[in-house]
């Protein structure tokens, strides 16, 4: 790379006229000197001028600007054209000016040829330079780093020149931060108030942002989000920041808005923009539901509910496919006799990689997804096919109840499927349908569609019970016993491990809801039995089961066989016969 003489450097440094000498190496214009005035021009020191000419030549341009730049530099280092610009220059509170510059090849004795840039400072003329440009168009708009609406760099803008911003802030020792902001309830600001005051809504953010962050680097997102690269301050100021533009936004406002929510990420070593605005955003999501909350700073495990997620979806069906899901059977006792009446299928990943997904993390993943109806259908074939299983080692043939979901019933014809599982392993050879159970929670029946409320009809009378769980969970309402026909309701877990909060009134609820349950012919399990003053309280309560670790804790067929050929007795089980009695006895 060429150097200047020494006295050839301080004299060119020192000219009062703006000038700057760059080199083209290996297709990087690299800047090799800059004069006085070019530094007094754009009001920066020598040493920063020089960084910013090296790690970010665009930063100080105009959005709309940056396109023609880039253009008519690259034609002119193919010496296509020459090159003789007029454009728009950031100053250092944040308005633009207009600067001519023009360049020329200058041939130095030793063979390099370097590139020399002159610029003229129309600051004094920039009124006069903006009428003439608007009347004969000499300015069209380009869109392609500039959003049309807001005037802040765009997303093409955010790709190509970014990490250039970042790579200047590091340059000067200082952290780079990366803020990325939801607009809260932008959709229902439209919807309230018209598109028209939804973008004036977007352009006072963007106003306010600017405000905020006046060296920052202020960019349009996609639809309603921004994003903004700076260097970080702390937290307390950055924090202080967002919250007085959102108290500014909140004031200029049309309508009502709670204004913007953001995620911050730290740039560690090595970080590059894409990863930085991945990490806000996951920052962002976990505070978006809750409105006392403005800023969320990304930290190490804040991803790992996403990466769990995503593992789980990628590999359900495997799971499926590979018998990962296994079904794990929890008994129902009859709380008179102790014998076992009935049976829960649970569903349980033992996962090769993960080891034990617990449902808490799966089951809502699935949900979220709608792909519950698969693993609802998965557990209703595995406990069929394990019906011969049990037959052929002497087992009770309990009922089984499994659980379905809502959101079920609107992708495939449920009673259609279990049907069609009967048939295809035999299982009428063995039981009727009441053996299998459909079990459904009190928040789906409330939320429900007719189409799942019809396909419930259809089940009950093609011959399967139906059991109500989650009871007293927090939706419940009399009235749907007045629209559906339950053979049984399940008494959430909550009312009995409180049973003496708030001077015993769950003991009130349950001992009501009994009464009740048997007067319209109901049959009543408490789930959640884990003491026997628990169990005595449900029996002196005229409880009929009971579910919980106190009788029976959840576990697969084989773990069963297993216990069996080692001659360990199974936990005592009523016969059909029994279960018959037992049943006629509870409402006689």
């Amino acid at each position: 790379m060429y150097q200047f003489p020494d006295m050839a450097r301080k004299a060119l440094e020192q000219l009062s006229l703006p000038l700057s000498f760059f080199q083209n190496v290996d297709g990087q214009n690299v800047p090799l000197l800059v004069s006085d005035g070019f530094c007094r021009l754009l009001g920066i020191d020598r040493e920063k001028m020089m960084k910013e000419q090296h790690l970010s030549k665009f930063d100080r341009i105009h959005p709309e600007d940056v396109g023609k730049i880039s253009q008519a530099v690259r034609a002119f280092w193919n010496k296509q054209s020459n090159y003789d610009v007029v454009y728009r220059v950031r100053n250092v509170d944040n308005t633009y000016h207009y600067v001519h510059s023009v360049a020329f090849w200058w041939p130095m004795d030793d063979g390099n040829e370097l590139i020399l840039v002159i610029y003229l400072d129309l600051k004094k003329w920039s009124k006069e330079v903006k009428q003439v440009a608007d009347r004969y168009g000499l300015f069209q708009q380009d869109h392609f780093y500039s959003d049309p609406l807001t005037g802040l760099p765009n997303i093409n803008f955010l790709i190509q020149f970014a990490d250039e911003r970042v790579n200047l802030i590091r340059a000067d020792n200082r952290q780079p931060v990366l803020i990325y902001t939801d607009t809260h309830s932008m959709q229902f600001y439209n919807n309230q108030y018209g598109f028209s005051h939804g973008n004036e809504l977007l352009c006072i953010i963007a106003d306010e942002l600017k405000k905020a962050f006046p060296h920052g680097l202020v960019m349009r997102g996609a639809e309603d989000h921004f994003i903004i690269i700076d260097s970080f301050p702390g937290q307390k100021e950055l924090s202080e920041k967002i919250t007085a533009a959102n108290e500014s936004i909140r004031k200029r406002a049309y309508g009502s808005t709670y204004g913007i929510q953001a995620g911050i990420s730290l740039y560690d070593e090595g970080t590059v923009t894409a990863e930085a605005i991945d990490l806000a955003k996951q920052a962002v999501k976990l505070i978006r539901d809750d409105l006392n909350k403005e800023v969320k700073f990304y930290s190490n495990g804040d991803d790992d509910p996403y990466w769990n997620q995503r593992y789980i979806l990628e590999n359900f069906s495997r799971a499926l496919e590979e018998g990962w899901i296994k079904v794990y059977y929890q008994c129902i006792s009859r709380i008179d006799s102790n014998k076992g009446a009935a049976l829960e299928a649970l569903a349980r990943w033992i996962d090769p990689v993960r080891g034990i997904i617990p449902p808490g993390e799966f089951i809502p993943v699935l949900t979220r997804y709608h792909l519950l109806y698969k693993l609802d259908l998965y557990m209703v074939e595995q406990v069929c096919r394990e019906i011969r299983v049990r037959v052929e080692n002497g087992f009770h043939l309990l009922p089984v109840s499994i659980n379905f979901a809502a959101q079920d019933f609107d992708y495939v014809d449920i009673p259609a499927e279990i049907d069609a599982l009967y048939n295809r392993y035999g299982v009428s050879q063995y039981v009727d349908k009441s053996y299998l159970i459909i079990e459904i929670t009190e928040q789906d029946i409330v939320t429900g569609t007719d189409r799942f409320r019809e396909q419930l009809q259809s089940l009950r009378k093609n011959g399967h019970w139906l059991w109500l769980d989650d009871f007293g969970s927090g939706y419940s309402s009399l009235s749907m016993f007045s629209r559906f026909d339950f053979d049984l309701i399940k008494f959430d877990m909550d009312l009995l491990r409180h049973l003496d909060e708030h001077n015993g009134a769950n003991r009130r609820i349950i001992k009501a809801m009994i009464g009740v349950a048997r007067e319209l012919g109901i049959h009543t399990l408490a789930e959640g039995m884990e003491t026997e003053e628990q169990r005595q309280f449900l029996r002196d309560s005229g409880c009929e089961l009971a579910q919980g670790y106190l009788f029976h804790k959840p576990e697969a067929l084989d773990a069963m066989l297993y216990k069996r050929k080692n001659g360990q007795k199974p936990k005592p089980c009523e016969t059909p016969e029994e279960r018959e009695a037992n049943i006629r006895k509870w409402f006689a």
